[in-house]
Order: C-alpha cells, then structure tokens, then sequence
C-alpha cells in the first residue's frame, strides 16, 4: 500500500486541480480494504475504492472527483457489496461482540430471520442472510443483509401509499410486541425499505441519485407501480422478553426519539412497549401529519398512542385493529389522492396536481390498485 500513496501523492503535485481528499481512504474504508480479498472469497465483491491496490480514477485526468464512482465514500458502519452468485445488491455491517449491545443485535436478528418466523408475511424485521466471523478476530462479526434506503425516499405520492406504510410499520411492531421483543429504539431512520422494485436500474450507495456507474441520473418508478416491503432495522437497544416473567422495566434512557415522556426527568423505570408505542406514532405525527395533507383520518389514532402517560396508550394489538378499521372506511378516491406537502406553493401544486391526475387515470385504466401491497 506504501507503493499506491507514494504514486498518488507525486501524482498530486502534477493535477492538483483534479485531486481531493476522496482520493484518501479514511480509517474505517482501510478496515473494509483489507478485508476486501477474504470477503470475494466469501463470494461478497466490493465497489472498487476498497480493494487493495487502488488508486483514483481521476488521479492523471482531468476529471472531477465528485464525477467518477469511486469519489464517493457513504456509510462505511453497513458497507455495500454485491453478491457474486446472484448479482444481488446487499449491505455488511460490522459489529463487535464486546461492545455494548453488539451481541443483543446478532441475536435479536438471527432470531427474526429464523425459519418459522422468517416465513411470516408479518414479520417486517430486516432478514440476516449470514454471519461472517471476520478472520484473526474472534469478536468481529459481519452481518449480510439486503441493501436498504431511507423509507421516504423517493417521497411517497399519494395517500394510498402512505396507507401501505402505516399498515406495514404497525404489523412488524406488532409482530415484534407478539413474540414479547420490544424494539427501544423506534424513529425514522431505523425503518426502511427494500428499494429493488423501484429501480430498474440500480442506484450507487453512496450517491443515491446517480446511477450505478455513474453514467447519469438514476430513475425511478412509483411505489403504486411497484410496491415496496418496510423494514425494521437496528436491534442493538432491543431485548426479548420471558413472557413469564415479572412485568418489562427499564431503566436506561436510551433512544433515537428523544421526546419519550418516560424519558423526561422522571427517572423511572419504564414499560418499553407502550415506549415504541408511541415512538412509532410519533414517526407518523412528524413525517405525516405535521408534513403532508390528507392524512387528518389518523389523528385520533396518533393522538391515543402519543399519550403521557404510557398506561393509556394502546397496545400494538390495539393499534393495528383500529387501523384496520381506519384503513376500511378510506373510499377509492381518498386513497388515490395526492400526498400535498403543508408548504408547498399554490403554482407548484397546480401543476403537479394535473400530472397527478393523469397518472392516476392510467393506474385506473390498468386496474392498478391505490394500497400497493407487495407480493409475499
């Protein structure tokens, strides 16, 4: 490696207008270069920027960093790769077995990506394909997963859409809750979504908007079009409880939401499910309610699992039965309407609300229906 950054750096003299610090690996991109030739010999390829020996593509051209594939870093925690079997687009996320929490996550996962339960059409935990035990390191773990995206994005289009996710978000709760596992640590960023059905072409990782290779903006279609699958992700807070056991109590303050009532100087120990209860609710009241137009039919709902005190919150039984019932009384139209942002502009809501229209129709015509439920 020595050879490489003396080559780069006597490079960097010559076209310093083309050179940028992304021509560097960081520490955590130099742990994934090292492990990158036993992991193609797990059948996991790498992007090029990690494997060892590389130099910069626009190192000695007059290129850009920021317009070549490998300028780009991204998440170096879940690092993707692809599957070599299979082409497949997949996530690796180091974890430490010493380290707090690390053990509780492998186990949390292994146990929702069991067969029984993996089988599940309700169970919205993001599966482990397989855990790696890296080589020379007894307490390093790698976990494969699929290669996920933000839930909203790109944003959702209409209420039917919005409809799917509650549904959704509120099943694999449930179904965690069922089999007495309380998540702890609920927000929007630690549920996600398998972006596969929406684009055709893939994405590049670290740059979600450009394709794969870089050759151009990357497309994609819309979830009424091609349904998506939600995930719960991160289990390294969550803990399974012995049903038998005495009542659930916390006492570490530990979460992503950090306007939980329990959490607001009471220093109490604490019910961890009707916590998630309303961390889930609060997702929607902030991303939905306090967002967009023409979610209202769930306040009453949100306002219930949003409750101070945890005792009259619903549980997730609760939740996902009247959602039902929420979901039943929504008409055909209701559910075809457009997701209307609170700011956006009248001008751009016109012309928008036109583009809308038609697609609409076309989903009509082709008996496309307003909830996209995926395939199981």
């Amino acid at each position: 490696m020595a050879e490489v950054e003396t080559t780069v750096h006597l490079q960097r003299d010559d076209v310093s207008s083309t050179v940028h610090p992304a021509h560097e690996l960081d520490s955590e991109e130099r742990f994934w270069r090292d492990l990158q030739p036993w992991l193609k010999k797990r059948g996991y390829l790498l992007r090029p920027r990690y494997h060892p020996g590389w130099v910069a593509s626009w190192v000695g051209t007059k290129k850009k960093w920021y317009d070549c594939e490998d300028g780009h870093t991204g998440n170096t925690l879940v690092l993707d790769a692809i599957k070599v079997s299979d082409g497949t687009a997949v996530g690796l996320k180091q974890l430490e077995l010493g380290q707090e929490h690390g053990s509780n996550e492998i186990d949390i996962a292994l146990f929702f990506s069991s067969e029984a339960l993996a089988k599940d059409t309700r169970n919205h935990c993001v599966p482990v394909y397989e855990v790696l035990q890296i080589p020379d390191n007894e307490n390093m773990r790698i976990l494969v997963m699929p290669l996920l995206r933000r839930y909203c994005d790109p944003q959702m289009q209409t209420v039917g859409e919005a409809v799917e996710f509650f549904h959704q978000m509120f099943e694999g709760l449930y179904f965690m809750h069922e089999h007495h596992v309380a998540h702890r640590d609920c927000h929007r960023l630690n549920i996600m979504m398998d972006p596969k059905p929406l684009y055709p072409i893939m994405y590049h990782p670290a740059e979600d908007d450009m394709k794969h290779d870089f050759s151009g903006r990357v497309k994609h279609l819309t979830r009424t079009a091609r349904p998506v699958k939600y995930y719960w992700i991160d289990f390294g807070l969550s803990r399974k409880y012995d049903p038998k056991g005495p009542p659930p109590l916390e006492t570490d303050f530990i979460s992503g939401d950090k306007t939980i009532p329990e959490f607001q100087g009471q220093n109490k120990a604490y019910d961890p499910f009707p916590a998630d209860v309303y961390c889930a609710a609060n997702i929607i009241r902030k991303d939905f309610l306090q967002t967009y137009r023409g979610v209202e039919f769930m306040r009453s709902l949100i306002s219930d699992m949003t409750q101070d005190d945890p005792r009259r919150r619903p549980s997730m039984d609760v939740v996902v039965a009247r959602f039902q019932e929420i979901r039943a009384a929504l008409s055909l139209s209701m559910l075809r309407k457009r997701l209307v942002p609170h700011d956006e502009e009248g001008v751009i809501s016109f012309f928008k609300g036109i583009r809308h229209m038609y697609r609409t129709v076309g989903y009509a015509l082709r008996r496309i229906p307003p909830v996209p439920t995926p395939s199981t």
